[in-house]
Formats: structure tokens, sequence, C-alpha cells
């Protein structure tokens, strides 16, 4: 069995006691890829550093809703040019984040980055990763505008009916050790409805850790929980859900891989 981790944050300093034993291990703990997503300059330079050191590791860059604070659209230059690395595979992570963001201005400023990007993404004929938290209804609002853009809702936490119209529109979504969770009821509803070629699995480590390891530091060896999650409520053998999940992590990102 091999696995696609599509979002893990391996350049979070969670890592910084044992990322290279730790990524270099990856293929032998079945993990054949992962991708590394960044949040602002920073992370995204780094992510590109890593997905340079190691031949299974690739990147996304961009400008998290929660890391705004004294970038400018202008910024947005560097990230088309990090973009261009051939192992960059998509614009993220971006979108909106009103959980933590109560503040109407700061709230717009992060609807106009998302655009922006959702922009220079079509623009460079990149897919998004998008994190959408409590902010639902404007996320999805934003993304009609566009399009012109594909993309994937990592860590998935809308509502059945925006899968349903996420789906129309051609994107993906994707799905966490959270859906291990006892609460994780409304997530769990979407992949029942949700067809198997629209599903990628990821970790968002460090975070999000799934049962039984909940409470850890989150890794891409845990990835095998959310495909486990899934096969069980489809039905399916884990290796099946394995194997179409890493087909559709490689079609979306459009990755070569042997």
């Amino acid at each position: 069995m091999e696995l696609f981790d599509t979002h893990a944050h391996y350049n979070d300093d969670a890592f910084d006691v044992d990322r290279d034993a730790l990524l270099s291990s990856l293929p032998e703990h079945g993990v054949a890829l992962a991708l590394c997503p960044g949040c602002d300059l920073p992370s995204s330079r780094a992510c590109v550093a890593l997905a340079e050191q190691y031949q299974h590791i690739y990147a996304a860059v961009g400008f998290h809703p929660e890391n705004l604070e004294g970038a400018s659209l202008e910024d947005l230059a560097q990230i088309e040019a990090l973009a261009a690395h051939p192992k960059v595979k998509a614009i993220g992570e971006i979108g909106l984040d009103y959980y933590w963001e109560k503040d109407d201005a700061r709230r717009q400023n992060q609807r106009t980055f998302f655009a922006a990007q959702l922009e220079l993404a079509e623009r460079l004929d990149l897919p998004v990763i998008v994190h959408d938290r409590e902010a639902h209804k404007d996320c999805l609002d934003i993304v009609r505008a566009h399009s012109g853009v594909t993309g994937v809702y990592h860590c998935y936490s809308g509502s059945l009916e925006d899968a349903k119209v996420l789906v129309k529109l051609g994107w993906m979504i994707s799905f966490t050790g959270a859906v291990t969770f006892k609460n994780a009821r409304r997530a769990l509803e979407v992949i029942d409805w949700l067809p198997l070629d629209r599903i990628m699995v990821e970790t968002d480590a460090p975070y999000m850790a799934p049962t039984p390891f909940r409470g850890k530091r989150n890794d891409s060896t845990y990835v095998y929980r959310v495909a486990e999650t899934i096969a069980q409520r489809k039905g399916m053998d884990t290796d099946a859900v394995a194997r179409a999940t890493m087909e559709n992590g490689l079609r979306f990102f459009r990755i070569a891989h042997q």
C-alpha cells in the first residue's frame, strides 16, 4: 500500500528535532509522496527547499489567511517567482479563517488576498489548496467567482450541500485524521456521498493526529488511518482507497510518479 499525504507542514518547528530522519523514512512506512504547503513567504521558501532535498516531497506556496500580518499584495510577486519551481504544484495554503479573526476590516483583507491568489493561480495554470474555517459562505462565493481555477478544500469541514457544489465545479475534497474523531458526523456524511475520484487524504501534520494517536504530534505515517476510515465508510478495502487517493493526488497535482 502506497499513500500520498497531500498536506503536511514539514517546515513546522515541531519537526526540528527529527525532520531528516522522518522524511527520509516515509517511503518505508508506505508513504510514497507528501506535499508541504506554505503559509507565508518564509514557510513557502522552506517547503520549496524541502522539495528540493527529498525526491518524494513536493511543495505549494502562498499566504494562509492567518499569516497576513505585515503582508501586502506586492508580496505575491515573490510567491509567483517561487511557483516557477518545478516541484511547486499548487498555490496554497490560501483561503479564509473567521474562527480566529473577528475584525471586519481584517476579514476583508483575507478576502482580498484570497481572490488575488486565485487570480494568480489561474494565470499560472496551477490548482489551489483552500483553507476554510467558519467562513463557508464567503469562501464558496469567492471560489464561484473564479471559475477558471480548480482546487481542493483541505481538512474539509463544510456541509454536504457545499460539497455537492464543489464537485459540480470540478473541485477535490480532502480529509484529515479528524474523520476518526467521535464528533466527525458531518465529515462522514460527506464521505458517504462523495465520489471516490474526488477524495484525497492528508494529515495536516503536525496537527490533527487521528485516533488512537490524538494528542501526539502528527506525521505522514498516520495518514493510513484516514484511508482506513474512508474505506470503512465506503465498504471498501483500504488498499483500494489508497490506490484511488494516490491516483487522485497525482492527477490533481500533475505529478508523474513511477
